[in-house]
């Protein structure tokens, strides 16, 4: 498994990495690891995320981070929340570059309904 991403989760303030949850991005999947005593780990497959936000609140920003909101078809974990990262852009750019690799190699394509052409139609 090659690690093209990781970091870990971190605190707003100062954004230092002092939390117990790990992010790492392979070439085909999103993993979330959580916990000390007892852990969790989240798998998202790259293929089936749909749609990315970045939100930075005011002391996000003093600090270097965000938080990546990403839109899945997993029934499992349809919100993914990726916490309080640096270089927050970049990540979310990176994972949407690999986002769209995987969905070409795996030839999966979403289908968007548009308001408007319903509309139209009537």
């Amino acid at each position: 498994m090659d690690i093209l991403w990781n970091d870990r989760k971190r605190l707003t303030l100062f954004g230092l990495p002092w939390t117990f949850t790990k992010y790492i991005c392979t070439s085909e999947k999103f993993l979330i690891q959580s916990g000390v005593f007892s852990t969790k780990e989240e798998e998202v497959r790259l293929y089936r995320i749909l749609d990315m936000t970045l939100e930075r609140s005011f002391l996000q920003r003093i600090f270097g981070l965000g938080t990546i909101v990403c839109d899945t078809v997993d029934k499992s974990s349809p919100k993914l929340v990726i916490k309080n990262v640096k270089n927050s852009r970049k990540a979310k750019e990176l994972l949407s570059e690999l986002v769209e690799k995987e969905r070409v190699k795996k030839r999966v394509s979403s289908r968007e309904v548009m308001a408007a052409e319903d509309e139209e139609e009537e």
